[in-house]
């Protein structure tokens, strides 16, 4: 099993990483192979709703001048998806937002390639509002008919400057309960 996690903070290794980085170590405990792949800080292009993804079917975005089609790749070959944010204005990274708007039509667009696979949004921020960018990520996993996994509150770290998160003991005892609820429903649903 697979579980491929997405870290769209620019800062590389900031609180969003940290809190990706907690998670994926517990799943690696339960025997689930993880990666963590940095689209934050990276040029991406958002969706210009072409619809070519519909007429082409190759499981690709006819925008091919960034990285975001090996993104989609990871995310069709993986059992589980993780995308986690930074909270910007009540909402996540323009990177994520990039993602999860090429990701999903291209998913949609090819049957449903995301379909019965297990997701989990997991946010950083410093004081409020990450329940909305914890909604967005959550929509594309909805609309793409997948399983969403959550924990004992919502997926989320507080913190403002790179590791501030580390001080937050429920924020990080959140993601190892959330790691924990997804390795048990991708043991569950591996048959």
């Amino acid at each position: 099993m697979k579980v491929v996690a997405f870290n769209g903070s620019p800062r590389k290794e900031g609180n969003t990483r940290i809190l990706l980085e907690t998670v994926c170590e517990e799943l690696e405990k339960e025997g689930i192979s993880t990666e963590i792949i940095q689209i934050g800080g990276k040029q991406v292009h958002g969706c210009t709703a072409c619809m070519k993804c519909f007429e082409m079917k190759d499981n690709r975005c006819v925008i091919d001048n960034d990285f975001v089609n090996e993104c989609i790749q990871k995310m069709i070959e993986a059992d589980g998806i993780i995308i986690g944010t930074p909270t910007y204005f009540t909402d996540v990274s323009v990177e994520v937002k990039a993602l999860i708007d090429r990701a999903g039509f291209v998913a949609i667009a090819n049957g449903g390639k995301f379909n019965r696979k297990v997701g989990a949004a997991v946010v950083a921020v410093r004081r409020a509002g990450a329940t909305h960018a914890y909604d967005t990520i959550n929509h594309l996993f909805g609309i793409s008919g997948m399983f969403t996994v959550g924990s004992t509150y919502w997926n989320l770290g507080l913190g403002l400057s790179p590791g501030d998160v580390r001080n937050d003991v429920e924020g990080l005892e959140t993601m190892r309960n959330l790691a924990r609820n997804m390795a048990w429903f991708l043991k569950k649903t591996s048959s």
